[in-house]
């Protein structure tokens, strides 16, 4: 007869065994299926046709970047983040009036399975961004923001000229960010908005003069966006 003791070795082995197999599964799915087009470490190659080229955003930081909920859900049903794909320039084509995304030149995300996003995810989110790149703890999650922090992203900063929040307003060369308080990280939506550059070298969105109180405004207004329907 078994004893006790032995039984709840054996569990504990097995538990740790699928554990460390479900990681290494994570860290395969993300060699197979993501690395042809995100860059799981950091590049050596910053220029700006290596950025302008790539086929998708950088993941080496994404476990500073992303919500794991989140990633597990999108991953089994990809929703286009970026309206116009990850360079504009390529994905755009003549219009009456305006320039228009060319959907002919866009490709779909891959889809996984439950099992195979929630691996994903959680090899996702042990890459986390090199020392020194995201100003951590200077959201202050308890101020709500400013009435006017809305105005700030729509008019005053420029914001909308790029980016989406749903209704079918904003640009398009730009993530949409209707869902963005699902998705990012409040430290890494204030870092990015303060300086886009630091993260992202060559990207298109500008380094803007931004006060603390508009960073912390702008922030928490983009928190708060997340999707309705899921509530």
């Amino acid at each position: 007869m078994i004893k006790p003791y032995l039984l709840m070795a054996i569990g504990a082995g097995f538990l740790a065994s699928s554990f460390t197999a479900s990681a290494a599964d994570g860290s395969a799915i993300l060699q197979s299926q993501c690395a042809s087009c995100h860059a799981l470490t950091q590049p050596e190659d910053t220029s700006l046709d290596r950025l302008w080229e790539r086929k998708g955003p950088d993941l080496y930081y994404a476990g500073s970047k992303f919500n794991q909920p989140w990633l597990v859900k999108w991953l089994q049903d990809p929703v286009r983040i970026r309206p116009a794909g990850v360079f504009y320039r390529t994905h755009v084509k003549k219009g009456e009036k305006t320039d228009v995304v060319d959907e002919s030149k866009l490709e779909d995300h891959v889809k996984l399975s439950q099992a195979d996003a929630e691996a994903a995810a959680t090899a996702l989110m042990a890459l986390k961004a090199p020392e020194g790149m995201l100003e951590t703890g200077k959201y202050d999650a308890d101020k709500k923001p400013s009435p006017m922090a809305k105005m700030l992203f729509t008019k005053l900063r420029g914001c909308y000229a790029c980016h989406t929040t749903g209704g079918g307003k904003g640009g398009l060369s730009g993530s949409s960010l209707e869902t963005a308080g699902d998705r990012l990280q409040p430290d890494f939506i204030y870092s990015y908005i303060k300086d886009p550059q630091k993260i992202d070298k060559g990207i298109w969105m500008p380094k803007l003069k931004v006060s603390d109180q508009d960073l912390q405004n702008l922030t928490g207004y983009l928190v708060q966006l997340k999707d309705k329907e899921a509530k």
